[in-house]
């Protein structure tokens, strides 16, 4: 076939960030594996069918690992003094070294374990809801859908209270994604500070352990030496920012996604046990990671009969397959009763995502005790107004509605 041109995607064009799904479809149809240019002028092929991206998330011969990668312009985003310790992590290794590393944290997300942390996750849902229940008005980003995993996925860990707003700020400054890629100064003095602080409540729950995960990863590590220093510090890191972003997006384009169809919102509060089915269906319409999940070529490689060389950047187009028409019927429209829904937006394999459980948990949570206490809930702001996240983590960047003052 002949040599593909890249399809530019507009970060920069805030109708693009709105709604990037026409475009994706005309990828879609114009074929099964498309070169596009991301943030930064990255080239990446974008596997964009469904069928395909279930078969290339299980493909062996695409590595999580960003060293795999022929563009040196991704190793370059990641101070070179820590490229090894910040990718030390489970989302971007490969087995043998994923496979150990998985297996320590795993326990923590059984389902049976994350049920077993509903009643506290609806005591903090109901916690700030009482905050700003009276007053008829709240940004259900700043307000809620963002502390509401941050507080989960720090108590798991042991991360204490008035320590939370700097991890937070940190994080945001190395993965801010948008029009262009992230500074390396930016992200070298964020993550010195991160690892910093980690070292330090690592030292803290060794010297004063307690009944959380991280101890739980200490004593692992020193017992056993399972762990190095480093892949301790970026499995910590990872949990806590993996914990709560995508979450985030989650609630925050849940709700904004019912509001844009009263329909649907209607359906749903006639029914509050549709919610579960409702969650899956706001992962499948609009995920939050967008277009895909990157991987890495480590060899000559033909996905759905395009030949992708080594070394090249393979976006697996979860945003893009999961409005397949192939695999989900009528897929531009949104239907919380939708069955089989079995979309990519966890991923698939061995690199499934680890939290999915406790994600739909906080999700459900919080999506239908927002629709319980907040009567007359409505945007107040023009729908087309909703600023979304230029990049890969998509989800509103706030989300201001009004409501029935009491709650």
């Amino acid at each position: 076939m002949s040599e593909q041109q890249p399809t530019l995607l507009p970060y920069a064009d805030p109708a693009f960030v709105a709604d990037p799904f026409p475009l994706y479809r005309q990828l879609r149809e114009d074929g099964p594996v498309r070169r596009v240019v991301v943030a930064g002028g990255l080239d990446a092929w974008l596997v964009t069918r469904y069928e395909d991206g279930l078969a290339a998330l299980s493909d062996s011969r695409l590595s999580s690992d960003v060293r795999d990668a022929s563009d040196s312009r991704i190793l370059r985003q990641l101070p070179e003094t820590e490229r090894d310790s910040m990718l030390s992590n489970m989302l971007r290794t490969d087995p043998p070294d994923h496979t150990r590393l998985r297996r320590l944290v795993s326990q923590a997300f059984t389902a049976r374990r994350v049920a077993g942390m509903r009643p506290r996750i609806q005591a903090i849902t109901d916690g700030l809801l009482d905050a700003v229940a009276p007053a008829g008005r709240a940004d259900l980003v700043a307000d809620f859908a963002l502390p509401l995993p941050v507080t989960v996925i720090s108590e798991l860990l042991g991360v204490p209270v008035d320590e939370r707003r700097d991890f937070q700020q940190w994080t945001d400054r190395m993965l801010r994604r948008g029009v262009e890629p992230p500074d390396p100064a930016v992200v070298n003095e964020a993550w010195q500070h991160m690892r910093a602080y980690l070292t330090g409540l690592i030292h803290a729950k060794r010297s004063h352990p307690g009944d959380d995960l991280l101890s739980g990863l200490v004593a692992a590590r020193d017992a056993q030496q399972r762990l190095s220093e480093d892949e301790l510090i970026a499995m910590v890191f990872l949990l806590l920012v993996a914990g709560y972003i995508t979450t985030v997006n989650l609630i925050g384009t849940g709700i904004a996604t019912l509001l844009a169809h009263p329909d649907q919102l209607d359906l749903l509060r006639c029914d509050p046990e549709l919610l579960p089915g409702a969650v899956e269906e706001f992962l499948r319409y609009d995920g939050p990671v967008s277009p895909g999940i990157a991987r890495f070529a480590r060899e000559d490689v033909e996905i759905a009969g395009v030949a992708v060389p080594r070394g090249a950047t393979v976006l697996i187009g979860s945003a893009v397959a999961d409005r397949d028409p192939e695999r989900f019927p009528d897929p531009d429209r949104l239907d919380i009763t939708r069955k089989d829904n079995a979309h990519l937006a966890f991923g698939h394999g061995i690199h499934y995502c680890l939290g999915a459980p406790l994600a739909r948990l906080e999700g459900q949570i919080a999506i239908g005790t927002v629709l319980r206490r907040l009567p007359g809930l409505a945007l107040a702001a023009d729908p087309d107004g909703i600023r979304r996240r230029p990049g890969g983590l998509r989800g509103p960047e706030s989300l201001p509605v009004t409501f029935t003052p009491g709650g």
